[in-house]
């Protein structure tokens, strides 16, 4: 399942991940740092995405309450439920 999510509260403005049988397939972010979300990206792929998620959920930005990997957890969590 590919998911198209709009983060809030970073500098990223557009997240597509690809889920298949919840292992991470694909992850692309628009805006942003673009060498750490380059990094995150192909550092994801592969991986389990509840573990995934279970790393990134929570991690701040300075001080923002969200990050991008924060945000990424969320697109995940939601192309996992279907939505």
């Amino acid at each position: 399942m590919t998911y198209t999510y709009r983060p809030e509260g970073v500098c990223s403005q557009l997240m597509e991940v690809e889920v298949e049988d919840g292992v991470i397939r694909r992850v692309e972010v628009l805006g942003g740092c673009s060498g750490n979300l380059q990094g995150i990206s192909r550092l994801v792929v592969g991986m389990d995405a509840e573990e995934a998620i279970r790393r990134m959920e929570g991690i701040r930005c300075g001080s923002k309450p969200t990050s991008c990997p924060d945000q990424l957890s969320k697109a995940l969590r939601k192309c996992l439920a279907g939505e």
